[in-house]
């Protein structure tokens, strides 16, 4: 993984001083919170609804065993001892006090993380595929060039007051684990003619208005990536509105003007630009591709692993959901899910942290990811390792085997501590997971992905959920939207709205109906709920979910 150079730390060190003299002039009153905001949110700080909340920067998802005890440490010296991972591969700390902000950004500086650029209108944290690097559909890492992006976007002078916020996703597999067309630019490497590249998707995103990305280049070098990146902004910049902040994002902007105009802006240009690109950029990535070797993999004896397959059907339930298959010989990709049922998606406690990372460190050449989903990854464990590591995490309730079924929810902080949030999203995520986990049935259900948002603004991902669940608040109501079918993987659609909410008390049962709905109609065990919803199409289901609307309408 990248790490630091000279520069980067004397970067990281000014601005971090720059700040700490801002908070103490907002302290003293010398700065209103109208003037402190601005500065405040290009550090990652907001207000929310109760206290300050600070967002820091995990790029492109990758942890060192350091950082996530550094991570740890912060939540229980300046927070309530947990932090809340994000879907966009941040970490989030919910209480804390603003004096103590200068002296945790320092702390994160010591082990090389930051909170710049995960706020304001400007190109936020870079993500990515939380196997990259690891997976065995992967045609390369893509954590390099994410890299290149982050330095490039960083401080970006011509960037830093876009019309609105900006997200790029990469990933480096045809298996899109990134969600790269709910994204601004969207980045999925390919191959032409034995040569690596990217297709380049613009224009997505969720939100009031969600859009699935639309194709910008086929295939694009990665030797001109870059200034490509660069046009593109440039000309959103140019483009982009700034007297509705509704209508701002770049997803406005191609609808507004259309995919071909834009492109016809982009790729002129890059015409005018690309001269300048000397190959500077390409030798920064060079080097920086220094930094992503693969790790010392080793030769070991898979018995302990089989033997575990073979006799402990709790070991064998954990493997069978939570492995995924790695690149190399030997080795797993293991999920822990932070979702155990009935609690927060997304929270982890100082301990569980120290736990994951002294877990990678001796098991997993000491490195970690983090998903958009809210899980933490052991990207490279040997099969050998795997008992070992399960009973580590049973003993910290991190062994929960349900990644990618129905308890496995993406869920916003919602009311509970958002202050744009219209309804609460956490309580329903958890009573979800518990109605399930005691029905026992979410094996059986197979691949299901939930995703919750309490307000319009989707930070849940509800639109690209199996079934996805909006709320809303209806006249001080909260009331609960549901849809159906969506998608973010390569094959990304939005979700149908189903039909008229549902109240919070009745959030629970709705979603059991749509289950048994899909259980007594699919054609066998193999077929998915998605698969089942494109086959049946929404009206089954909302003839179990409005009986009475059903009865009028056949009448």
């Amino acid at each position: 993984m990248y790490r630091y150079n000279d520069f980067d730390d004397a970067f990281l060190a000014e601005r971090n001083a720059q700040f700490r003299a801002q908070v103490e002039r907002r302290i003293e009153g010398a700065l209103t919170e109208e003037e402190f905001r601005p500065l405040r949110l290009m550090n990652g700080l907001y207000l929310q609804l109760h206290a300050y909340m600070l967002r820091v920067a995990i790029p492109y998802g990758t942890l060192s065993s350091a950082q996530m005890r550094q991570l740890a440490l912060i939540a229980d010296k300046w927070d309530k001892g947990y932090g809340h991972f994000t879907t966009r591969q941040n970490i989030q700390y919910n209480w804390p006090k603003l004096p103590d902000v200068p002296d945790i950004l320092d702390s994160l500086g010591e082990v090389q993380l930051h909170a710049i650029q995960t706020s304001g209108n400007t190109i936020r944290n870079v993500t990515a595929d939380h196997f990259a690097g690891a997976a065995a559909d992967e045609i390369a890492d893509p954590r390099p060039v994410a890299e290149l992006i982050r330095q490039w976007s960083t401080d970006h002078p011509e960037f830093q007051f876009l019309p609105r916020k900006f997200k790029i996703a990469i990933t480096g597999s045809p298996n899109d684990r990134a969600v790269t067309k709910a994204h601004d630019i969207g980045l999925r490497m390919v191959e032409q003619n034995g040569e690596a590249g990217f297709e380049v998707i613009v224009g997505g995103g969720l939100g009031r208005t969600p859009v699935v990305g639309k194709v910008m280049r086929d295939f694009l070098p990665q030797a001109d990536l870059l200034p490509y990146l660069e046009a593109i902004v440039s000309v959103y910049n140019t483009l982009g509105r700034r007297d509705n902040k509704y209508k701002a994002r770049i997803k406005i902007t191609v609808n507004e003007n259309g995919i071909d105009e834009v492109r016809a802006r982009v790729e002129k240009r890059f015409d005018e630009i690309r001269p300048l690109f000397k190959g500077v950029d390409q030798a920064m990535l060079a080097d920086i591709e220094a930094h992503f070797a693969a790790p010392a993999f080793v030769n070991k004896d898979v018995a302990p692993y089989e033997l575990a397959y073979s006799n402990d059907p709790v070991f064998r339930s954990w493997a069978d959901t939570n492995l995924s298959a790695h690149k190399a010989e030997g080795y797993a990709i293991v999920s822990i899910s932070i979702k155990a049922h009935g609690q927060t998606p997304g929270d982890a406690s100082s301990d569980q942290m120290r736990l994951m990372a002294d877990l990678a460190e001796k098991y997993g050449h000491g490195e970690l990811r983090i998903s958009h989903e809210q899980n933490v990854i052991l990207p490279h464990v040997h099969m050998a390792d795997l008992p070992a590591i399960h009973a580590a995490l049973k003993d910290q309730g991190l062994a929960t085997a349900n990644i990618g079924l129905i308890s496995d929810i993406i869920a916003c902080p919602g009311m509970d501590y958002c202050a744009l949030a219209t309804a609460r999203s956490i309580p329903v995520a958890q009573q979800i997971a518990e109605r399930f986990d005691e029905l026992k049935l979410e094996h059986e259900i197979g691949p299901m992905k939930i995703k919750i948002s309490g307000c319009i603004n989707a930070c849940g991902h509800h639109h690209v959920g199996h079934i996805g669940i909006l709320g809303l608040d209806r006249a001080g109501v909260e009331n609960y939207q549901i849809t159906l079918g969506g998608d973010g993987t390569e094959d990304a659609v939005i979700g149908q709205r189903v039909g008229p909410g549902f109240a919070y008390d009745q959030v629970v049962a709705a979603i059991e109906t749509i289950i048994t709905t899909y259980l007594s109609l699919r054609e066998d065990e193999s077929e998915t709920f998605l698969d089942a919803y494109r086959r049946l199409g929404p009206d089954p289901f909302k003839a179990a979910l409005y009986p009475e609307a059903a009865k009028r309408n056949a009448a």
